[in-house]
């Protein structure tokens, strides 16, 4: 832990940089009391990340989680790190630290709120009160100009955050996933009940790669918490290292994250194995919050090439699962227009952001600004053409 510093309001500052320091059940008590908790912002799912060397000084991720306290009371928390980088992060500022190399500046290190690798939406700032969400704002602001760092960014937060980030001047960024709900056309009793739901030429279209898929011999088992044994998350793991190896990656996330997963947040993982005979092809991993009925599309891959396999096994096994099991929200992840045809409509996220230049930040203003624009044209044009049936 860092040096503790008093404010003027009685907040105490304390900065860790080992999330295990701080205590687990004091952080997940706080994030139960956030209006957008997410078992990614769990302290074990957090602390995972450091000690399975995913997230660490090494890779890049140097945490400094910034913490407010009153009477030895956690008041409120953010997930903070120091980044030399700007990989895992999935909202793009590569070219604001091009700009900055350019004119001779230094970008970075720069100042992250975020889970690692976890393009999520979600509480980032955690706070007991609205005041200590705003503290935590201002002693964000202040940990970034103390250690004299370019920029400060908090990634996909919620409307409480960007409220308290925005009232402080941080500057606003919007973009788009795509998540299907219960209320995108009604609550679904079957996946039929679903594909009843959609337009002819996209149903029909569902039905065509879900019958090459089964032409193909292929079978699914989904497998849930502790059903999930270790041979399958080995073979998860190599298939999730061969998905960024194919894309001439390198995966984030080691084995010994997935180890602990599987022994500290079992209940919020199902698996879905895909297999010919008996030979495992390709695997899906989803992540589960029951309390919240929410369903989170996070990593697949495949030992072998099946047509529309990608399909069946990231959205049609999970979305029928969730039917069939209550879930009244499936994310489908970053990016990807075309989730949009298999039921999955545009959702707006945010992202806040203050630099320390004033230039800059007067020119990243502009840019935002333009950019909102465009983001919010985007989505209407997207909800011209929702693939359900009109009511």
């Amino acid at each position: 832990m860092k040096a503790a510093n008093k404010r003027p309001d009685d907040y105490v500052t304390r900065v860790f940089d080992d999330p295990g320091d701080i205590g687990p059940l004091e952080w997940d008590t706080l994030l139960d009391d956030q209006p957008s908790p997410t078992p990614f912002m769990r302290a074990c799912y957090l602390s995972a990340l450091h000690r399975s060397h995913s997230a660490w000084p090494r890779s890049g991720w140097t945490p400094r989680f910034v913490t407010l306290w009153r009477d030895d009371q956690l008041q409120a928390a953010a997930p903070t790190y120091l980044k030399t980088h700007s990989w895992g992060e999935y909202v793009f500022d590569w070219a604001w630290a091009d700009a900055y190399q350019r004119h001779g500046l230094r970008y970075y290190p720069k100042l992250l709120v975020a889970v690692p690798f976890t393009p999520v939406p979600g509480t980032r700032l955690m706070a007991r009160s609205d005041d200590a969400r705003r503290a935590l704002v201002a002693a964000l602001h202040l940990f970034a100009q103390q250690q004299g760092l370019s920029s400060a960014h908090v990634l996909f937060h919620d409307e409480a955050d960007g409220r308290a980030l925005q009232s402080a001047g941080w500057l606003a960024r919007h973009n788009v996933q795509f998540h299907w709900t219960t209320s995108s056309a009604g609550a679904p009793e079957t996946f039929e009940a679903f594909l009843g739901q959609l337009q002819r030429d996209k149903r029909k279209k569902i039905q065509q790669e879900r019958r090459k898929v089964a032409g193909a011999g292929v079978t699914f088992s989904a497998h849930q918490g502790a059903e999930i044994s270790p041979a399958l998350w080995d073979f998860f793991h190599r298939c999730y290292v061969s998905t960024y190896q194919d894309h001439g990656s390198t995966p984030y996330l080691t084995r010994a994250f997935f180890a602990e997963m599987a022994e500290q947040m079992a209940e919020h993982w199902l698996m879905f194995v895909a297999r010919v005979g008996t030979e495992p092809v390709a695997v899906s991993l989803i992540a589960l919050d029951r309390d919240r009925r929410a369903a989170f599309g996070r990593y697949w891959g495949a030992t072998r090439f099946i047509d529309c396999l990608h399909f069946e096994a990231c959205y049609y096994q999970p979305l029928q699962w969730c039917i069939e099991h209550g879930i009244q929200r499936f994310e489908g992840g970053a990016q990807g227009e075309h989730k949009m045809a298999r039921g999955l409509l545009p959702t707006p996220t945010a992202s806040s952001h203050w630099l320390a230049h004033p230039g800059f930040a007067r020119a990243i203003d502009e840019y935002l600004h333009a950019e909102r624009a465009g983001v919010q044209g985007y989505v209407d044009e997207l909800n011209e053409r929702v693939p359900f049936k009109a009511v």
